[in-house]
């Protein structure tokens, strides 16, 4: 089988992957990417994508409770779940088809199979335990990305205990359900299933939920969550999972008490690991710390010629972060002036729950904890007509400043539409905006974004509508 040569080989073509693909194809460099399921990776086909159109059929169901206090009648309002899923999954089927239109428009050679590297330059590419495709290239680049992190004890069988694939596939609606993390990923779960009616419980072994968030914001999520109906335990463990025959039993300890709950399904969502395994990394100089690769900040890793971007290397772990990752890495190893790398200070993270939740940048307490003096600023959701127009009156917008200098250290928002309006934030911490510049900053009217402005002016004491 003769060798087949490009400039680079990109190994996995999730949204990192593929963008790093077509990045490069532009910049003029022979590309060819290898994946060994579907294009898009985890993130279109398995994450990102079809559970927004899952919480999006939730959210109408949701609105359709409320048709009454919108002036409308609907009586009787049920869903049919298989529809639901279908329709998910037909999302993810034609972005799928729109990543492999890319590939073809950029002239990214495609190969099907499982890569991994096999010498100095080469990428051996292997299908159904045949190698089908010798590559070799200058630079290589791997994106293989990361799966479902399992704990002692609370390993998923697919069927009663799920990881977010067959989360995302019920064949029946789960009339309660466990779900063990309180991250991104545990919480839109628990907030699809219980927008559909399921009894859902929430452990976190923490002392909050969504614990990377403010703890202002948190507090305010979890508030409206149990509002829901959502039961939350924190600083708590799921110790054991005893499956039935359609249920399972777990044993809880919350608050130095030990419990047993019974619930149709579990969900684990406690976090990730790196998908190093049997991509060749024996032998080379790259180095893995707790499952994920570790790369500097252009994303070399320590052996010459070989980079690592996503999901497999550090936080955080977000498409939209391997996506710019992807493009910094291709923009370097092309000579690209002006490149920068890429400051995750400024990588804004949503949840798209109900309510959603989205920050970026440093957090009060992280910002205290650096040793700035702070400025903070709220707007309610309450005081603002467009919120109140469209029925959604409950969320809060939150910003931190340096006091001495005006610098945007972080923004946290929890409410309506708010995983939309954080770009906002993002763009200003991106340009070094001060308070000066975002006070200045006229936002039209009546629109969720004016809230974004009163937070700036309450940090400020200038506030004018609450």
């Amino acid at each position: 089988m003769a060798a087949q040569s490009f400039d680079l080989v990109v190994v996995g073509a999730g949204p990192g992957g593929y963008v790093a693909a077509i990045r490069a194809a532009q910049l003029g460099l022979r590309t060819a990417i290898v994946e060994r399921e579907h294009l898009g990776g985890i993130c279109l086909n398995w994450g990102c994508i079809p559970t927004k159109a899952l919480l999006r059929s939730a959210e109408v169901f949701h609105l359709m409770q409320r048709a009454e206090e919108f002036g409308f009648k609907a009586e009787k309002v049920s869903f049919d779940l298989e529809k639901l899923v279908r329709r998910s999954r037909d999302v993810a089927g034609k972005l799928n088809a729109g990543v492999r239109h890319l590939m073809r428009k950029h002239k990214v050679a495609v190969v099907d199979g499982h890569g991994r590297l096999a010498g100095k330059g080469n990428v051996a590419v292997e299908k159904d335990g045949k190698q089908v495709a010798d590559l070799t290239a200058k630079h290589i680049m791997l994106a293989t990305g990361a799966r479902a992190r399992e704990l002692p004890g609370l390993k998923a069988d697919g069927k009663l205990v799920w990881t977010y694939k067959e989360a995302m596939v019920p064949a029946a609606m789960p009339k309660s359900l466990l779900v063990i993390g309180s991250g991104a990923i545990g919480i839109e779960f628990a907030s699809f299933y219980r927008s559909l009616g399921a009894e859902v419980t929430v452990v976190e072994v923490l002392d909050r939920i969504l614990p990377v968030e403010d703890e202002e914001i948190s507090a305010f999520a979890h508030k409206a969550f149990e509002k829901q109906g959502m039961k939350l335990h924190v600083k708590a463990e799921v110790t054991g999972l005893k499956p039935g025959r359609n249920n399972v039993t777990a044993t809880l300890k919350v608050g130095g008490k030990t419990d047993e709950l019974a619930v149709d399904r579990v969900i684990l969502a406690v976090g990730i690991v790196g998908n190093v395994e049997n991509i060749g990394l024996e032998d080379t100089g790259v180095k893995v710390d707790r499952t994920h690769v570790v790369v500097d900040e252009w994303c070399r890793t320590g052996e010459a010629g070989v980079y690592a971007i996503g999901d497999l290397v550090g936080p955080p772990w977000l498409a939209h972060k391997a996506m710019h990752e992807g493009v910094v890495c291709v923009e370097r190893i092309a000579g690209v002036e002006g490149v920068h790398p890429l400051d995750t200070g400024n990588i804004p993270g949503c949840t798209y729950c109900q309510p959603q939740v989205a920050s970026v940048g440093l957090t009060e307490q992280a910002a205290k904890a650096a040793g700035h003096e702070v400025k903070v600023g709220r707007f309610p959701f309450l005081g603002n007509g467009k919120a109140i127009a469209l029925g959604e009156a409950d969320g809060l917008v939150k910003t931190v400043f340096d006091a001495s200098t005006g610098e945007l250290l972080g923004a946290h928002m929890v409410g309506a539409e708010v995983t939309e309006l954080i770009q906002g934030y993002t763009i200003a911490r991106t340009l070094e905006s001060t308070e000066a510049e975002l006070m200045q900053t006229v936002f039209p009217h009546p629109t969720l974004s004016e809230m974004m402005h009163e937070a700036v002016l309450d940090a400020y004491g200038r506030a004018l509508h609450f």
